[in-house]
């Protein structure tokens, strides 16, 4: 038979909080979760387009470029979008949705 875990103390009283939610408040936590999918789209710093690839090779690590300008670099710009947004630009560009 397995033994079981020892239970551990809780942060929040072993750091002094009178409270979970003092603990949450003073760490910055929150328990809000994001209700709906979001999708990210990387775009072209210099140009705004997203036709952006991960450079690939040993020396290359973390870098992107665009296909579109020439652009080469680390600092790729990410935008977050709803469901609802992702489908009107999908809609914009001219792309098919299954």
């Amino acid at each position: 038979m397995a033994k079981k875990p020892k239970m551990k103390t809780p942060d929040w009283i072993l750091e002094g909080y009178d409270s979970p939610e003092a603990y949450n408040k003073a760490k910055g936590i929150t328990g809000e979760k994001k209700s709906k999918k979001t999708f990210k789209i990387r775009k072209c710093p210099k140009c705004d387009s997203d036709d952006v690839n991960v450079v690939v090779g040993k020396e290359a690590a973390g870098e992107w470029e665009c296909k579109k300008c020439g652009w080469s670099g680390v600092d790729v710009k990410i935008d977050e979008l709803s469901e609802e947004e992702f489908m009107k630009y999908l809609d914009d560009k001219g792309e098919e949705v299954a």
